[in-house]
């Protein structure tokens, strides 16, 4: 580890630290329907949006109308992209005459952009029209990006309101998110991108010769447009199959930390949102703190693994880190913190090959997914899958001290725990029970590029992979019409069978009334509470995973020591 290593880490955390502040009070306006500075130029759109679908702007819903309105919409979202993605061969803005997609992988391809994971086993280069990539996938960006912000603050209103039944309107909450903090920041960073050499344009494929004479076709199409959502929604999905590892995608180091800021901004925003929202900005700077030394924790194993390097490649008189899989405009150092930014999000974006990773730089991302992804997390879906360890915490320190557990006034009670839990149990159940039943079929192991614990990685990875919508990949694992469905089906239930029992937690709440605090409530926004929340998180995520890690990137880190490889 070198020191301009850790000095890029530092400033991209200072910069994040810098706009979690005026992020979250914009967005705390934005939600509590307050005027903006974009309000004259977007309040208008606003209205006509809500005349056009007949949207009532002040008609609420209680919390299953909610999860109703959002499913319902996610669902029509997914068979319309099923059905572009089947037919994109005979429609417009097709220059490479891209096939139409086969039924298993538009499903999973549907289902992935849908649910915010971005998940893709296909090369977008060649498996996607200029039309399906805007139409289709960026119009997903945006509006997957837009649904997990609108839960996320349905979920802040409910722990908010006291004797009430209702959690706000989705419907509003989805438009003024895609409108007053989704678009904006899209069109001016889409437009740096641009400047800075990222493709926008209609052209077909340019084939070139090189100084080499090898015969070279360039992508060309509707990138940047694509990449700023991409990171901004924690999305993931590359416009080519090299994700942010291409020049295209993402061309200098600069580029490369705006990229970042973008993964991280919203959802570090989001908690200085929420404690605005409850009125005590001490508790969301709580969460904040948690997940930072949680970013930092992961960050040091994987910069610390790959600048190791490959004891292997030691011997054989070759030092320095492991390059393997990474671009050296980026090196070991920058490669660790994108892979742990966005693993610690929903994001998946990748500018380096997780799978070429050494065994604790790989465990690293993976282990930030198993936590659930609530190091600042998925937009909006790592605040409330936080907010669902404060319970749990809440609920244990109650039972520490003999009491009825409280957060924000509110009695945390056998209904609110049965929710929390049931939230909770989702990511290991559905990444675990999976991947024991891929390693042990014959349809399981057919794609699998690799033998032993490596091997076993790849596919765990997989199935946490998208369970915790992130879509990134180690990716020796290849496609067939297994992994298509059951993966799909997983990242179906990793989004939603998380976020209903979470809305069902706000709506238990919004209808409690407040309790005045005592001597004997426990203090939420303390040292002492943000060590708790850690370990609740630690014990709850992390050990659950631990024998399956154990198979895979601890075993194979042990016999790397030994001269094994896989």
């Amino acid at each position: 580890m070198t020191a301009i290593g850790w000095l890029q880490a530092i400033v991209f955390f200072l910069i994040v630290l810098a706009l979690t502040k005026p992020l979250g009070l914009y967005m705390a306006r934005v939600f509590q329907g307050e005027r903006t500075w974009l309000s004259p130029v977007f309040a208008p759109v606003e209205k006509a949006v809500y005349r056009i679908c007949g949207v009532r702007e002040d008609e609420e819903m209680t919390w299953y109308a909610y999860a109703l309105s959002m499913l319902a919409f996610s669902l029509i979202g997914l068979a319309y992209l099923y059905v572009l993605l089947r037919t994109q061969k005979w429609l417009p803005f097709n220059p490479q005459h891209i096939d139409n997609m086969t039924p298993d992988l538009a499903w999973n391809t549907a289902v992935s952009f849908t649910t915010n994971t971005n998940w893709q086993f296909y090369s977008g280069e060649t498996a996607m029209s200029y039309l399906s990539q805007m139409a289709g996938l960026a119009w997903h960006n945006f509006v997957s990006a837009a649904t997990g912000i609108a839960i996320a603050v349905a979920i802040v209103r409910g722990l908010t309101r006291t004797n009430s039944k209702t959690l706000g309107n989705f419907w509003v909450d989805l438009t003024r998110c895609s409108l007053y903090v989704l678009l904006p920041i899209s069109i001016v960073v889409g437009l740096f991108l641009v400047s800075r050499g990222v493709p926008q344009n209609f052209h077909a494929y340019q084939g070139v010769t090189s100084l080499e004479g090898f015969s070279q076709s360039i992508t060309g199409g509707p990138m940047a447009s694509q990449e700023v959502i991409k990171e901004l929604g924690t999305n993931g999905g590359g416009f080519v199959n090299a994700n942010s590892s291409s020049p295209n995608e993402n061309p200098t180091p600069l580029t490369n930390l705006i990229e970042m800021l973008l993964i991280f901004s919203l959802g570090a925003g989001l908690t200085y949102m929420y404690g605005k929202m409850v009125k005590d900005t001490r508790q969301g700077w709580a969460i904040f703190t948690a997940m930072s030394i949680l970013f930092f924790a992961g960050f040091t194993l994987a910069y610390w693994a790959e600048a190791a390097g490959n004891p292997m490649v030691h011997q054989l008189g070759v030092t320095g880190p492991n390059m393997e899989g990474k671009e050296c405009r980026f090196g070991a150092a920058t490669s660790a913190l994108f892979a742990t930014v966005t693993t610690d999000t929903s994001c998946g974006a990748v500018n380096s090959m997780h799978d070429s990773f050494m065994p604790l730089g790989g465990l690293v991302p993976l282990v930030d997914m198993q936590l659930g992804e609530i190091v600042f997390g998925g937009v909006g879906s790592g605040l409330y899958g936080m907010i669902v360890f404060v319970v749990l915490t809440v609920f244990i320190a109650g039972l520490m001290v003999g009491r009825t557990p409280e957060y924000l006034g509110k009695k945390v009670e056998r209904h609110e725990v049965q929710f929390a839990i049931l939230a909770a149990l989702v990511t290991p159940v559905l990444c675990l029970v999976p991947t024991s039943i891929a390693a042990v079929l014959p349809a399981g192991l057919a794609t699998l590029s690799n033998a032993g614990p490596h091997g076993f990685s790849e596919i765990l990875y997989a199935f946490t992979s998208t369970n915790a919508n992130n879509g990134s990949a180690f990716a020796g694992l290849g496609p067939n019409l297994f992994y298509n469905l059951t993966t799909g089906v997983n990242m179906m239930f990793g989004r939603f069978a998380v976020a209903v029992p979470a809305l069902a937690l706000a709506g238990a709440l919004a209808g409690k009334k407040s309790v005045p605090e005592s001597s004997g409530t426990f203090t939420t926004h303390s040292p002492i509470f943000v060590a708790l929340l850690i370990g609740v998180i630690i014990i709850v995520g992390a050990l659950t995973f631990l024998p399956a890690d154990a198979l895979g990137p601890i075993v194979e880190h042990l016999l790397v020591l030994q001269g094994k490889t896989f």
